[in-house]
């Protein structure tokens, strides 16, 4: 008995690592619209969005953190590679092994911190000023999109060392 696309579970964890992605392309697509009404409004009918700013802030956050997950899983970050003639093969993974683990492992602090401070916010009962959206969700997105980025990190250099073809350079 063979599995169809919606039952196999391979493809469901495929289309649910592909969330991020979605998500992300929804907060840059109402940024864009956003941005654009607000210009229009700004300049026929000298009315712009008052919120603007709180919605600019808030879809960067949810844009930035549900990439981040993505972008580190396919070890797309934006490297400079001046010393990479320097190294040898062996000496790169080994390069890339430490930088993994120890992001990886440096990077559960913030997580931490953010979560804190969102958790702090919530007992506050902190709002945001023009729409009145309880902020502690946010810190929440955040905290939980760095802690995922963080395992991912840790995933990563575990995989260089006991893995190396599985991990995308």
């Amino acid at each position: 008995m063979s599995l169809t696309a919606e039952q196999n579970p391979r493809s469901i964890l495929a289309k649910l690592a592909d969330m991020p992605s979605y998500l992300a392309a929804i907060a840059l697509f109402l940024l864009m619209a956003m941005t654009f009404f607000d210009v229009v409004l700004r300049s026929v009918a000298n009315n712009p969005i008052e919120s603007a700013t709180e919605l600019t802030r808030l879809l960067m956050a949810i844009l930035v953190f549900s990439s981040l997950p993505m972008v580190t899983w396919k070890g797309a970050h934006i490297v400079v590679d001046l010393m990479d003639p320097l190294f040898s093969i062996a000496l790169a993974r080994i390069r890339d092994i430490v930088i993994n683990l120890s992001s990886g492992i440096v990077l559960f602090w913030p997580a931490l911190r953010v979560f804190q401070l969102a958790e702090r916010s919530r007992s506050y009962g902190d709002i945001t000023e023009y729409l009145g959206l309880p902020q502690f969700y946010i810190g929440w997105f955040i905290a939980f999109a760095t802690a995922v980025t963080a395992i991912i990190l840790v995933a990563r250099g575990v995989l260089l060392i006991f893995a190396p073809q599985k991990v995308t350079v």
